[in-house]
């Protein structure tokens, strides 16, 4: 079961997922909206700390091709993309890609699914990074492949067990679940470590 830890703001907060062996980890950059959003040395910086087998992940939402260019010079092993993803666009990535899906965009999967550039689906909320959950039986629908199905969208230590019971995902990815909250900004250790360890526990 792979764990992805997203929305990765400082170069302490790598250190977390350094200390639990996580998989994956997400930096949003070139999206000033999300209080989670890194400039591109700022992600250099973050993506230093990291151990180097921990994949990085450019987290984005419908980018332009000069932000993709400043993203694959940047170290990034993959990027995820939220929003539009045209076959313009996808002419100029040459990292895996990880597409994005909500309950609204599901009519294009068919056309990622024949992608080779598209290495793994991340099933996420309607909005992506505010830590609300969705209805997970729209996931079962779907066909699996061989490409990488991870689930996002409100998962915390006390459901993510409910999830991977559910749907059998190869993988879980987790943001707002793994922070203080509103009063307090960042990644919260503890809470980290708590659903890494819920994660390990399945039976998969």
């Amino acid at each position: 079961m792979k764990i992805k830890i997203c929305g990765l703001t400082s170069p302490k907060e790598a250190e977390y997922l350094n200390k639990n062996h996580v998989d994956f980890a997400g930096l949003v950059v070139f999206y000033p909206k999300s209080k989670r959003n890194n400039t591109i040395l700022q992600a250099k910086e973050i993506m230093a700390r990291l151990h180097p087998a921990i994949q990085k992940v450019a987290v984005v939402v419908s980018p332009l091709p000069e932000e993709i260019v400043q993203i694959e010079d940047a170290g990034f092993d993959y990027i995820q993309i939220h929003g539009n993803l045209s076959e313009e666009l996808l002419s100029c990535i040459h990292l895996p890609i990880f597409k994005a899906f909500n309950v609204s965009d599901m009519v294009h999967y068919e056309f990622y699914r024949c992608c080779p550039k598209v290495a793994g689906y991340v099933f996420d909320a309607m909005e992506p990074g505010s830590g609300k959950t969705f209805d997970w039986n729209l996931v079962k629908k779907v066909p699996r492949d061989e490409k990488l199905l991870l689930l996002a969208g409100g998962l915390c230590a006390e459901n993510v067990a409910d999830a991977i019971k559910a749907l059998q995902p190869d993988g879980v990815d987790v943001s707002s679940g793994v922070e203080y909250g509103t009063m307090i900004k960042g990644k919260d250790p503890e809470k980290i470590d708590r659903f890494v360890a819920e994660v390990r526990k399945q039976k998969v």
